[in-house]
């Protein structure tokens, strides 16, 4: 039984931040050489590919939900 409710927006939003935390890191840490101009597009990508992934669920979710009974339907 899930505890809440699936939301991969958040998921995704969450990853593309993992990603440029591990880039910060292996530059600082000196692994590699990372731009300071590449986390833009990262960040802000990664963010509207979030926003674009929760709102496409919404519109499914909306989709499959079935209406609540009325007073004709029987219980």
């Amino acid at each position: 039984m899930l505890r809440h409710e699936f939301q991969p927006g958040r998921l995704v939003a969450g990853a593309v931040l993992i990603l440029a935390a591990v880039l910060y890191a292996g530059d600082a840490g000196g692994a590699w050489e990372t731009p300071w101009f590449v986390m833009v597009p990262v960040v802000t990508g990664g963010l509207c590919l979030a926003g674009a992934v929760a709102f496409l669920t919404g519109r499914i979710r909306r989709r499959r939900v079935p209406s609540a009974p009325g007073p004709d339907t029987p219980a």
